[in-house]
Formats: C-alpha cells, structure tokens, sequence
C-alpha cells in the first residue's frame, strides 16, 4: 500500500473518530441505547415487527389487504409516538443530515456523489 493510501485512509478513521465526538452522534448514541433499555419500546418494536412480516408474506402470496396494511401504519405510527423513539428518531434524521454535509463536503471538489453514486455502476 503506498504512503498516499495510508495517509488517506488515516484522514477516513480520523474524519470518522471526529465524527463519533460530535453532539449530533452523541445525542443519536444516547437514544439508541435509550430505545435498547426500554422494555416497553422493545415490545412495540417487537409488535410492529410481527405485524409487518405477516403483511409481507400475505403481500408476497397475493393475500394483502388495505387492513392489513393499516393495521402495520397504525402500529408503526404507536411506536413512533413513544417519546424514546420519537427522541431517537429526531437524533437520527439530524446525524443523517450531518453526514450528508460530509458528504457534500467531500464530493464537492471530486465532483462525484460518492454516498450516492460510486457503489452503482452506469447511473444516467
């Protein structure tokens, strides 16, 4: 591996331990393991789960219906209105948004959108 290699892929786990030390990854990291910790959001977790293998099977053999559907909105709309998974949520889309202005920030000058594009092939 040459020395440019290195030293690149060095900037990648230093942008990476930078990252993991900013408020957005803290906050994210603190609710994930709020949601882990909280017994009653692991079972709605674990509700919403079942609900919504069952509607892809019946989806999968042509026996979906618009109940079934509801009913895997509605357990999903429950679940994202705990407060602990709202919280989570919230952390999330806002790390989400931080690592897409890496993102940007890194693409601007190569002129390619890598979280977007470099792992397809032939994009248009």
């Amino acid at each position: 591996m040459s020395v440019e290699q290195v030293s690149i892929e060095d900037l990648g786990r230093e942008l990476g331990d930078r990252i993991a030390e900013t408020p957005e990854y803290e906050r994210f990291e603190e609710a994930r393991a709020a949601v882990q910790r909280d017994e009653a959001v692991q079972e709605r977790i674990d509700e919403f789960e079942q609900l919504r293998a069952e509607f892809m099977q019946a989806r999968q053999t042509g026996q979906a219906t618009n109940e079934g559907l509801q009913r895997v909105q509605e357990a999903q709309d429950e679940l994202h209105s705990m407060p602990v998974m709202s919280e989570y949520l919230d952390a999330q889309d806002e790390l989400e948004d931080t690592l897409e202005a890496v993102n940007e920030a890194i693409s601007e000058p190569l002129a390619v959108d890598f979280g977007g594009e470099a792992g397809g092939c032939c994009q248009e």
